[in-house]
C-alpha cells in the first residue's frame, strides 16, 4: 500500500503542473487540438494577441460578453467574474480566451454540418454561426465567407 501511494502521488503532482501550465481546465473536447485552437484564432482576427475590444467582441478570439456567459463566465487566476470587466481581461489574454472557448464548444460543439464527425469546421461554424444555430451554412454572409476562406488559408498552412 505504501509503495502505491509514494507512485501516485508524484503522479497527480505532474498531472496537476501540467493543468496549471497549459490553462487546461482537464476538459477533453475530441478534436479540439492546439492545430483547431490555432485555425479558430485565425477564423476571428488572424489570431492578432494585440487585439483588443472592438465593439463589445474582446481579443484574439473575438469573444463577446453573452459568449462569455455561454462558456461559463471564465475568469483570469483570482479574478471576479462579477467584477464588470473581468470578461475583456480574460478575452483579451491568448490562454484565458482559450479556456472560453473550451467552455463554449463543450456546452455546444456538436457535429453542425452533418458529415458524421464533429471536428474543427464543426467548431468554426459554432463560432460562426453561434451554439444554437451552427448548422446554418457560412457561405450566405460576407462574414461567413470571410470565416471560410480564413479557416481554409489556415487549413492549408498545417
Amino acid at each position: 500500500m505504501k509503495r502505491r501511494i509514494q507512485l501516485v502521488l508524484p503522479v497527480c503532482v505532474m498531472v496537476g503542473i501540467i493543468f496549471w501550465a497549459t490553462g487546461s481546465t482537464g476538459i477533453y473536447i475530441t478534436n479540439l487540438s492546439e492545430a483547431c485552437y490555432r485555425c479558430l484564432c485565425h477564423v476571428a482576427t488572424k489570431c492578432d494577441t494585440s487585439h483588443g475590444c472592438t465593439a463589445g467582441y474582446c481579443g484574439p478570439y473575438n469573444i463577446s460578453r453573452v459568449y462569455w456567459i455561454d462558456a461559463g463566465r471564465v475568469t483570469l487566476p483570482d479574478d471576479d467574474p462579477e467584477r464588470n470587466h473581468a470578461w475583456e481581461d480574460c478575452a483579451r489574454s491568448y490562454h484565458c480566451s482559450k479556456r472560453i472557448i473550451e467552455g463554449y464548444l463543450q456546452k455546444f460543439g456538436k457535429d453542425c454540418n452533418n458529415d458524421g464527425i464533429t471536428d474543427c469546421f464543426d467548431y468554426m461554424m459554432v463560432n460562426g454561426n453561434g451554439g444554437y444555430g451552427c448548422s446554418a451554412p457560412l457561405n450566405r454572409s460576407a462574414n461567413g465567407r470571410l470565416w471560410l476562406r480564413r479557416f481554409e488559408e489556415c487549413r492549408n498552412s498545417l
